[in-house]
């Protein structure tokens, strides 16, 4: 009976003394994943002119899912 008490003794100090688990993120972790965002470049298939306009349509679609129907946001865009 001694050995098991000591026995979680140790594992107890062991845990404590170890602090958060090798695999967890930290805060500075989740600091450089916010940083790493992709940068996305627009690269019109012509020249649009000087007074040119890029024109977006937005839109809600429904979608069927595995899940079921989702609703999802559509765009469209182009230059005129």
């Amino acid at each position: 009976m001694r050995k098991i008490v000591v026995g979680m003794g140790l594992l107890a100090l062991a845990l404590v003394t170890i602090g958060p688990a090798a695999g967890a993120p930290t805060d500075r972790d989740q600091d450089q994943q916010v940083r790493k965002r992709p940068r996305i470049t627009i690269h019109p298939r012509h020249q649009p002119g000087p007074n040119s306009k890029r024109h977006c349509e937005a839109w809600l679609q429904k979608e069927y899912r595995v899940s079921g129907p989702v609703i999802t946001p559509q765009m469209r865009c182009w230059w005129d």
